[in-house]
């Protein structure tokens, strides 16, 4: 089963100021998310789910009803928690 990919605005603000080859790294991974993936949610109550791609994180909303997948930030830990809190 395949999901469709949408790109939130904003969400490449760190990713696009990072170094091309982390760049790719985390582009194959978010290319990944196509397909059905394990994801994990980020916590109770939250509906985000957390992908890691080494020291970086891609938080992402899932819509089983019609296949997408938002992906909504991509950046590094320190990024991803300061993010997280103005969630």
């Amino acid at each position: 089963m395949e999901y469709n990919l949408i790109y939130k605005p904003g969400w490449d603000k760190h990713f696009s100021k990072m170094d091309k080859s982390i760049q790719i790294i985390i582009w194959k991974k978010i290319q990944q998310q196509k397909n059905e993936t394990k994801t994990r949610h980020l916590k109770h109550g939250v509906e985000f789910y957390v992908v890691e791609a080494g020291q970086y994180r891609i938080a992402i909303k899932v819509n089983e009803n019609d296949k997408t997948k938002q992906i909504h930030f991509v950046g590094d830990h320190k990024q991803y928690e300061k993010w997280l809190k103005s969630q």
